[in-house]
Order: structure tokens, then sequence, then C-alpha cells
């Protein structure tokens, strides 16, 4: 493909757009939001799934302005300002952030995108999906799309499925031993590792297959869970347009043709060294 040198965009559209024109009030918590960010969309699924009240504030974090790096050192979305505190505090981290989200819930919403405290081993095997999805499948998203040479092209695709179906054989065995978690149980709810692991397959369906001609393994039970987890509501309302995903992957953020020096992901990719 040739690199038209579109824009990254600094405004989610779609149902996106529809969600931020909601919470753009003034809230005890605001998330710091980058339109295009997989990591961001965790954040946001998690706060309008589990009910608390928030207002979204988008910034460019490749301008890094001051009042973001006031509530993340290094500058990177998602973070949250708290409001609450006086003066204001602040959180950063896609996971760090959901784990306080979780722990607000259970005293405020009472909601949870967790098996229930009762129930420590299936807590536990959930941990052990969104390890795999941390620790693999998102570095191999980012291994892949920024693959240049055919070759490697080949061997990221092969990486990048055989997370997939890894992530595929944890849900199965949550399900053969506490009954499923999350979306993978039909009939369930939205769960922690949908959420950790949402963004990065809604855009493998989109511009991994645009950019790279990619297809998700094959498989009912799998292709039944990501339709319900794409039309969850608490998913989709955090969705742009595919546009948005397509040019803002080709263009700032340098995936899709890896340009050099243009993001922290895509430089730690580069290097070896762990995402930022």
């Amino acid at each position: 493909m040739t690199d038209t040198g579109k824009s990254y965009h600094k405004q989610c559209t779609g149902e996106a757009l529809q969600t931020a024109q909601r919470h753009a009030a003034d809230e005890d918590i605001t998330l710091f939001a980058g339109c295009f960010c997989p990591f961001v969309q965790r954040g946001w699924a998690a706060l309008e799934y589990l009910g608390i009240p928030y207002k979204v504030h988008e910034v460019d974090p490749y301008k890094k302005p001051q009042e973001l790096l006031e509530v993340s050192p290094k500058g990177l979305v998602p973070a949250l300002r708290l409001s609450n505190y006086t003066p204001p505090r602040a959180l950063n981290e896609s996971t760090v952030i959901m784990d306080f989200l979780e722990d607000l819930a259970s005293t405020s919403t009472k909601r949870t995108l967790l098996p229930p405290i009762t129930d420590p081993y299936a807590r536990a095997l959930v941990r052990l999906q969104s390890d795999h999805i941390n620790r693999t499948l998102v570095p191999a998203f980012y291994r892949y799309l920024q693959a240049q040479d055919p070759t490697a092209q080949i061997t990221g695709e092969k990486e990048f499925k055989a997370a997939i179906e890894a992530l595929v054989a944890l849900f199965e065995r949550a399900d053969k031993e506490v009954g499923g978690t999350g979306l993978w149980k039909e009939g369930g709810e939205l769960g922690w590792a949908d959420i950790m692991v949402g963004p990065w397959l809604f855009r493998a369906d989109k511009v991994l297959k645009d950019y790279r001609r990619f297809e998700m393994p094959e498989g009912a039970k799998l292709t039944a869970w990501l339709k319900r987890l794409f039309e969850h509501p608490a998913f989709k309302c955090t969705c742009s347009t595919d546009e948005l995903y397509l040019d803002s992957y080709e263009r700032q953020v340098p995936y899709a043709f890896n340009r050099p020096n243009t993001s922290q992901v895509a430089n730690a990719i580069n290097t070896g060294r762990g995402l930022p």
C-alpha cells in the first residue's frame, strides 16, 4: 500500500463522539483521552459499563499539552484527573485505571467487571487471560502492523493469530473449570478480559484487515464472541467510525508504515523494549 500522508484525528467520531458530548460537563473524574488510542478505550468502556460519572477531555497526546503532563508524567493517555481531592490527584496507565474504577464501583455503583469476590479461582483465571493479553497479544498486534518486510509480515500474522488462539484456549479453560467468564459465555455480561483485549481486536478487524489483509482465526465461538463484544452498548458507544482508525494509524500513529520517532509505542516495538 502507498503512504498517502493522511493526518491523525484529534476528535472522536460516530458513536464515540455522541458519548463524549454526553459527558462534556464537569465531574469529579475527568478522562484525558486520545480518540484513536486503544488504551484509552479500555478505561472509557470501563467507565461506561461500571456506570461511574465522568467527563471526557480529548487531548492531542503527540503535542503533550501541559494539562496532560500534569496528570500523566510521560504525556501518555489515558489519564484521570480526580477533582474530589484538594488539590486534585491523578492516575495514569490503563490497567491501573481499570483497577481503580473497579474498586470505586464496588462501593458506589455496585457493578463489576470481575467474577464475584467469593470465587477467587475464577478471578485468577481472568487475571491469567489479562496477563496474556498485555504480555503477548498487544505487543504482537503492533509488531504485525509495523512489519514492512513481507517475510516479517507473514511472521507477524502467525504470531498475532497464535496469540488470539491462546486467548481462546484460556477462555475455553474458564468455560470448563468455572462455567465461563465475560462475554465468551453466551448470555454473560461484559467482563474484565473483554475490555482488556477488545480495543485491539476491534482495530484488527478494521486496520489490520485494511493494511495487512488480516482475517481473524476461524471458529464459530470466536466469531460469536466478537459480535457480542463489538455490539455491547458499553463498548460500542466508545467506538469511532472506521475512517478515523484508518487515517490515524496511517499518519501520526506510524504503525502501518512504521515511521520512526513519532510514537512511544512504535519506538518501543522497534527497539525491542516493553510497551511504555
